[in-house]
């Protein structure tokens, strides 16, 4: 494929060390050709509130633009409290507003969640997919793709060191393109 498909990559942990980010970085590694995968950092948003609407933060506006010239976007969280990660709640919110001004609005979407935990944050995965449903957002139903372990998953540089999982992931990512042919707005 001459123009690869613009993927914008959302890591819900913040932490310097997160095995999120460490996954983040691993998928762009993977990825197929016809997909190009990119972090788009959320950690600088400001807290959503309605009052800054009509006069939006230069991050906020920033942000809604990058996911609007995305051919898709995939997820990467852990999960905090049987859900998504404020940071990551923050984003969807800012994203979505103003009201009927969405930017996540038929944006294939793709959600993984990681967790050193032996679900791999299967409550934060399920929780994300409501509100991506809400906002119009087409979620890959197969594979799903709940990374537990994720502790053991790296090595000293960050890099995967466990196949199985490698494995998986070149099959997700197979799928995850496919699924954004799919269902992506033409170009």
């Amino acid at each position: 494929m001459s123009n690869p498909r613009d993927v914008a990559v959302l890591v819900g942990s913040l932490r310097k060390e997160s095995f999120n980010r460490k996954l983040a970085k691993a998928l762009i590694a993977l990825a197929p050709q016809s997909l190009k995968p990119e972090i788009v950092e959320i950690g600088n948003l400001q807290l959503y509130n309605q009052d800054l609407d009509a006069s939006p933060p230069p991050e906020w506006t920033a942000f809604r633009d990058r996911i609007r010239r995305a051919d898709a976007v995939l997820f990467i969280t852990p999960e905090y409290n049987r859900s998504v990660p404020a940071p990551m709640k923050n984003a969807i919110d800012v994203g979505s507003r103003p009201y009927g001004s969405s930017a996540w609005d038929g944006k294939p979407g793709g959600v993984i969640s990681v967790s050193p935990g032996a679900i791999g944050g299967f409550g934060a995965n399920h929780h994300l997919r409501q509100s991506l449903v809400f906002l119009n957002v087409p979620v890959l139903q197969q594979p799903e793709a709940y990374i537990g372990g994720a502790d053991k998953l790296f090595d000293e540089q960050g890099g995967l060191a466990n196949e199985s999982v490698s494995g998986f992931l070149g099959k997700y990512l197979t799928a995850y393109a496919a699924w954004i042919e799919r269902n992506a707005a033409p170009r």
